[in-house]
Protein backbone atom coordinates (compact mmCIF):
# COMPACT_ATOMS: atom_id res chain seq x y z
CA UNK A 1 0.00 0.00 0.00
CA UNK A 2 0.96 3.75 -0.40
CA UNK A 3 1.95 5.50 2.48
CA UNK A 4 0.18 8.85 3.84
CA UNK A 5 3.88 10.46 3.51
CA UNK A 6 4.31 9.20 -0.13
CA UNK A 7 0.39 9.69 -1.20
CA UNK A 8 0.95 13.08 0.13
CA UNK A 9 3.92 14.26 -1.57
CA UNK A 10 2.22 12.85 -4.82
CA UNK A 11 -0.82 14.84 -4.15
CA UNK A 12 1.66 17.93 -3.71
CA UNK A 13 3.02 17.13 -7.42
CA UNK A 14 -0.09 16.97 -8.88
CA UNK A 15 -0.80 20.12 -7.65
CA UNK A 16 2.12 21.67 -8.80
CA UNK A 17 3.18 20.44 -11.75
CA UNK A 18 0.48 18.53 -13.47
CA UNK A 19 -3.24 20.29 -12.91
CA UNK A 20 -1.16 23.40 -14.37
CA UNK A 21 -0.54 21.85 -17.10
CA UNK A 22 -4.62 21.59 -17.92
CA UNK A 23 -4.32 25.20 -18.88
CA UNK A 24 -1.41 24.85 -20.95
CA UNK A 25 -3.61 24.05 -23.93
CA UNK A 26 -4.90 27.19 -23.28
CA UNK A 27 -1.35 29.01 -23.84
CA UNK A 28 -0.55 27.33 -27.75
CA UNK A 29 -2.33 30.28 -29.32
CA UNK A 30 -3.13 30.79 -33.03
CA UNK A 31 -3.30 33.73 -34.63
CA UNK A 32 -6.25 34.60 -36.80
CA UNK A 33 -6.85 31.70 -39.07
CA UNK A 34 -8.42 33.92 -41.57
CA UNK A 35 -4.87 35.62 -42.28
CA UNK A 36 -2.35 33.43 -44.28
CA UNK A 37 0.67 34.30 -41.28
CA UNK A 38 2.40 32.24 -39.35
CA UNK A 39 4.74 33.19 -36.69
CA UNK A 40 8.87 31.73 -36.66
CA UNK A 41 10.02 31.53 -33.16
CA UNK A 42 13.17 30.96 -32.10
CA UNK A 43 14.86 28.96 -28.87
CA UNK A 44 17.21 29.03 -26.63
CA UNK A 45 19.77 31.26 -27.37
CA UNK A 46 21.01 34.06 -27.77
CA UNK A 47 24.36 31.97 -29.24
CA UNK A 48 26.93 34.64 -30.18
CA UNK A 49 28.12 32.45 -33.27
CA UNK A 50 24.74 30.86 -34.20
CA UNK A 51 22.09 33.43 -33.57
CA UNK A 52 24.03 36.61 -35.68
CA UNK A 53 23.65 33.87 -38.86
CA UNK A 54 19.73 33.25 -38.07
CA UNK A 55 19.63 37.00 -38.30
CA UNK A 56 21.47 36.95 -41.53
CA UNK A 57 19.59 34.53 -43.25
CA UNK A 58 16.17 36.42 -41.57
CA UNK A 59 17.18 39.63 -42.85
CA UNK A 60 18.21 38.40 -46.07
CA UNK A 61 14.90 36.89 -46.50
CA UNK A 62 12.80 39.85 -45.56
CA UNK A 63 10.84 37.91 -42.44
CA UNK A 64 10.96 39.01 -38.88
CA UNK A 65 10.41 36.50 -35.68
CA UNK A 66 10.35 36.04 -32.08
CA UNK A 67 13.54 35.45 -30.13
CA UNK A 68 13.22 33.48 -26.82
CA UNK A 69 16.12 34.25 -25.13
CA UNK A 70 17.59 32.88 -21.62
CA UNK A 71 18.46 35.71 -19.35
CA UNK A 72 21.89 34.97 -18.49
CA UNK A 73 22.77 33.85 -22.02
CA UNK A 74 21.54 37.12 -22.90
CA UNK A 75 23.60 38.78 -20.24
CA UNK A 76 26.65 37.63 -21.84
CA UNK A 77 25.79 38.20 -25.74
CA UNK A 78 23.83 41.33 -24.92
CA UNK A 79 25.52 42.42 -28.46
CA UNK A 80 23.48 40.14 -29.80
CA UNK A 81 20.22 41.25 -27.95
CA UNK A 82 20.60 44.45 -29.08
CA UNK A 83 20.39 43.67 -32.74
CA UNK A 84 17.70 41.33 -32.59
CA UNK A 85 15.52 44.05 -31.04
CA UNK A 86 17.59 46.59 -33.33
CA UNK A 87 16.57 44.47 -36.85
CA UNK A 88 12.86 44.70 -35.49
CA UNK A 89 12.36 41.10 -34.29
CA UNK A 90 10.44 40.36 -31.12
CA UNK A 91 12.08 39.54 -27.55
CA UNK A 92 10.88 37.28 -25.71
CA UNK A 93 11.78 35.53 -22.34
CA UNK A 94 12.74 31.94 -21.78
CA UNK A 95 13.77 32.35 -18.36
CA UNK A 96 16.90 33.11 -16.89
CA UNK A 97 18.72 29.79 -16.44
CA UNK A 98 16.84 27.47 -18.85
CA UNK A 99 15.92 25.13 -15.65
CA UNK A 100 13.13 23.31 -15.71
CA UNK A 101 10.12 25.19 -13.90
CA UNK A 102 9.03 21.64 -12.08
CA UNK A 103 12.63 21.62 -10.33
CA UNK A 104 11.64 24.98 -9.22
CA UNK A 105 10.03 26.05 -6.00
CA UNK A 106 7.66 29.03 -5.94
CA UNK A 107 10.42 31.87 -4.77
CA UNK A 108 13.34 30.09 -7.44
CA UNK A 109 10.12 30.32 -10.13
CA UNK A 110 9.34 34.07 -9.57
CA UNK A 111 13.40 34.51 -10.05
CA UNK A 112 13.71 32.80 -12.92
CA UNK A 113 11.34 34.91 -14.44
CA UNK A 114 11.76 37.77 -12.74
CA UNK A 115 15.21 38.40 -13.52
CA UNK A 116 14.81 37.35 -17.05
CA UNK A 117 12.15 40.23 -17.50
CA UNK A 118 14.76 42.87 -16.21
CA UNK A 119 17.82 41.69 -17.98
CA UNK A 120 15.88 41.36 -21.51
CA UNK A 121 14.12 44.50 -20.83
CA UNK A 122 16.95 46.58 -20.01
CA UNK A 123 19.26 44.86 -23.27
CA UNK A 124 16.06 45.18 -26.20
CA UNK A 125 15.06 48.68 -24.44
CA UNK A 126 11.41 47.32 -23.64
CA UNK A 127 10.45 44.58 -21.34
CA UNK A 128 9.24 40.99 -23.17
CA UNK A 129 5.39 40.97 -23.42
CA UNK A 130 5.62 36.81 -23.99
CA UNK A 131 7.17 33.65 -22.20
CA UNK A 132 7.89 30.15 -22.85
CA UNK A 133 8.77 27.71 -20.13
CA UNK A 134 11.86 25.92 -21.10
CA UNK A 135 10.89 22.62 -22.73
CA UNK A 136 6.97 23.39 -21.87
CA UNK A 137 7.02 22.61 -18.46
CA UNK A 138 5.05 24.69 -15.99
CA UNK A 139 3.75 25.21 -12.36
CA UNK A 140 1.15 26.56 -10.16
CA UNK A 141 3.32 29.80 -9.42
CA UNK A 142 3.87 30.80 -13.11
CA UNK A 143 1.27 32.50 -14.00
CA UNK A 144 0.94 34.83 -10.89
CA UNK A 145 4.06 35.61 -11.38
CA UNK A 146 3.83 36.15 -15.49
CA UNK A 147 0.61 38.23 -14.80
CA UNK A 148 2.28 40.56 -12.23
CA UNK A 149 5.25 41.49 -15.19
CA UNK A 150 2.69 41.65 -17.46
CA UNK A 151 4.00 38.38 -20.02
CA UNK A 152 1.41 36.16 -21.63
CA UNK A 153 2.97 32.84 -21.86
CA UNK A 154 2.93 30.93 -25.29
CA UNK A 155 3.96 27.45 -26.74
CA UNK A 156 3.75 26.32 -30.45
CA UNK A 157 1.93 24.33 -32.61
CA UNK A 158 4.45 23.15 -34.85
CA UNK A 159 7.88 21.50 -33.74
CA UNK A 160 10.01 19.84 -35.74
CA UNK A 161 12.85 19.07 -33.53
CA UNK A 162 12.48 18.55 -29.79
CA UNK A 163 14.93 16.62 -27.51
CA UNK A 164 16.58 14.21 -30.54
CA UNK A 165 18.28 15.44 -33.40
CA UNK A 166 16.23 15.85 -36.53
CA UNK A 167 17.61 15.99 -39.96
CA UNK A 168 17.33 19.42 -42.09
CA UNK A 169 14.90 17.86 -44.52
CA UNK A 170 12.76 16.17 -42.39
CA UNK A 171 12.14 19.67 -40.45
CA UNK A 172 11.28 21.45 -43.48
CA UNK A 173 9.12 18.59 -44.74
CA UNK A 174 7.83 18.47 -40.71
CA UNK A 175 6.46 22.00 -41.10
CA UNK A 176 5.32 22.11 -44.36
CA UNK A 177 3.03 19.35 -43.53
CA UNK A 178 1.77 21.12 -40.82
CA UNK A 179 1.83 24.87 -41.55
CA UNK A 180 -1.44 26.58 -41.11
CA UNK A 181 -2.64 30.18 -40.84
CA UNK A 182 -1.90 31.29 -37.55
CA UNK A 183 0.80 28.82 -36.79
CA UNK A 184 3.44 28.87 -34.29
CA UNK A 185 6.75 27.25 -35.30
CA UNK A 186 9.29 26.07 -32.68
CA UNK A 187 12.72 26.49 -33.55
CA UNK A 188 16.19 26.33 -31.78
CA UNK A 189 19.30 28.98 -32.57
CA UNK A 190 21.34 27.53 -29.80
CA UNK A 191 22.47 24.37 -28.91
CA UNK A 192 20.04 22.40 -26.77
CA UNK A 193 19.74 19.30 -28.52
CA UNK A 194 23.49 18.36 -30.24
CA UNK A 195 24.28 20.61 -33.14
CA UNK A 196 20.48 21.63 -33.56
CA UNK A 197 21.98 25.05 -34.77
CA UNK A 198 23.74 24.32 -37.52
CA UNK A 199 20.19 21.85 -38.68
CA UNK A 200 18.67 25.39 -38.39
CA UNK A 201 20.65 27.18 -40.81
CA UNK A 202 20.40 24.30 -43.39
CA UNK A 203 16.54 23.98 -43.32
CA UNK A 204 16.21 27.60 -42.46
CA UNK A 205 16.29 29.47 -46.15
CA UNK A 206 14.36 26.82 -48.15
CA UNK A 207 11.55 26.44 -44.98
CA UNK A 208 11.39 30.23 -45.92
CA UNK A 209 11.09 29.94 -49.44
CA UNK A 210 8.54 27.23 -49.28
CA UNK A 211 6.21 28.44 -47.22
CA UNK A 212 6.30 31.85 -49.48
CA UNK A 213 5.79 29.60 -51.85
CA UNK A 214 2.45 28.69 -50.40
CA UNK A 215 1.39 32.46 -49.94
CA UNK A 216 2.01 32.05 -46.29
CA UNK A 217 3.51 35.50 -44.75
CA UNK A 218 5.49 36.06 -41.53
CA UNK A 219 4.94 37.69 -37.82
CA UNK A 220 6.07 38.30 -34.84
CA UNK A 221 4.12 36.38 -32.10
CA UNK A 222 3.12 40.14 -30.64
CA UNK A 223 1.40 40.70 -34.15
CA UNK A 224 0.20 37.31 -34.80
CA UNK A 225 -2.03 37.40 -31.17
CA UNK A 226 -2.80 41.04 -31.04
CA UNK A 227 -4.62 40.65 -34.27
CA UNK A 228 -6.77 37.34 -32.78
CA UNK A 229 -8.02 40.15 -29.48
Amino acid sequence: MIGPALAAAGAAWIGWAWLPHLLTAACAWRGPRSARRLALTFDDGPDPEWTPRVLDALGAAGVRATFFLVGERAQRAAGVVRRIAAEGHEVGSHSWSHRSLWLCGPRATVVEIRRAHECLGALAGAPPRHFRPPWGMVNAAMFPILRRVGERCVFWSIQPEGRRPVPAARQIAHVMDRARPGAIVDLHDAEGTPAAPARLLQALPPLLDGLRERGYGFATVAELLSADR
